[in-house]
């Protein structure tokens, strides 16, 4: 695939007609620009949540059998996708493995840019291949993000992905990408020009957040992860994730803060602790109960 293009024809490399001055106003003004400019996001994401929803879907079906989500890409994507990623664990209680984000110059580029990593395909397969995408025994997914739709490493990994059959879902914010082309599932909300002239990100990359933030949030509900809106698979490891597991508990069963906080003790979850109050049993048996509703809270209590 031929990745030379005139970057200039993209939506996200054009200038924005109405921040030309930008330079030249008041500072209120600018912001002003900037904030006006960003109210169209939630708008270009609203007009995806067909394929968003299909996204989650997929993956979520693809988790029940031992699959694992992986995003890729380079620069503020890459960071995006990484940043996604890493805050799973600690919300949703799953193994770092399950959700894994890779970023175009490894994890260095996370702090210091790395520009030139982004140009190489086989560099894209390459990190794909040695981080064990798609094992014998489980059907992973694979998330390519780029506002541009064209980066040679993300266009790279998704080949590589495409070839053995996994799903390939492309994030990109430009309509008619060449990573659309290789994508079973193809998001895009296009942001159009950005307030600083190919500074994508700014809108390009709150976009990005929002629809990722969507993704792994919708797949862990799906996947048993929340009950009602409560986060029950929260890891209690500091201060403030313990308040909160004893309120989501108190919250749960009505129970007071004190009753909560020794059921947590006793229950080692916050998902066994209300498992146990509210279907009256101890630990082993809630447990159980949740072993066979599949983790599922709303199943076990059901």
């Amino acid at each position: 695939m031929n990745t030379d293009l005139n970057l200039a024809t993209l939506t996200t490399e054009a200038r924005n007609p109405r921040t030309t001055h930008i330079d030249q106003v008041s500072t209120l003004e600018m912001v002003t620009l900037m904030n006006e400019e960003d109210q169209s996001v939630p708008q270009a994401v609203a007009k995806e949540l067909p394929r968003i929803a299909r996204s989650i879907d997929e993956i979520a079906a693809r988790f029940a059998r031992g699959g694992r989500l992986f995003y890729i890409g380079a620069g503020t994507s890459g960071r995006l996708g990484v940043l996604d990623a890493s805050e799973c664990p600690p919300t949703f209680s799953v193994p770092p493995s399950l959700v894994r984000g890779m970023i175009a110059g490894g994890d260095s580029a996370l702090r210091k840019s790395s520009e030139r990593s982004e140009d190489s395909k086989e560099q894209g397969a390459l990190d794909l291949i040695a981080a064990c995408f798609l094992r014998d025994d489980a059907p992973d997914t694979l998330v390519g993000i780029a506002a541009s739709g064209r980066t040679p490493y993300v266009i790279g990994a998704m080949e590589h992905a495409r070839s053995l059959g996994a799903l390939v879902i492309s994030l990109t914010c430009v309509a008619g990408s060449q990573m659309a082309t290789l994508a079973d599932i193809a998001i895009a909300p296009v942001t159009g020009p950005e307030v600083v002239t190919g500074s994508t990100r700014m809108k390009a990359g709150t976009a990005t957040k929002l629809v990722l933030n969507m993704i792994s949030t919708g797949v862990m509900i799906r996947t048993g992860a929340v009950y009602g809106n409560l986060m029950v698979n929260v890891q209690p490891t500091n201060q403030k994730l313990v308040d909160r597991a004893h309120r989501i508990i108190a919250e749960a069963t009505g129970v007071d803060r004190e009753v909560a906080s020794r059921l947590l003790e006793e229950a080692g979850s916050v998902k066994v602790a209300i498992a146990m109050q509210k279907l009256g049993v101890d630990r082993s048996a809630a447990e159980e109960k949740l072993m066979a509703a599949g983790g599922s809270l709303a199943g076990a209590l059901a």
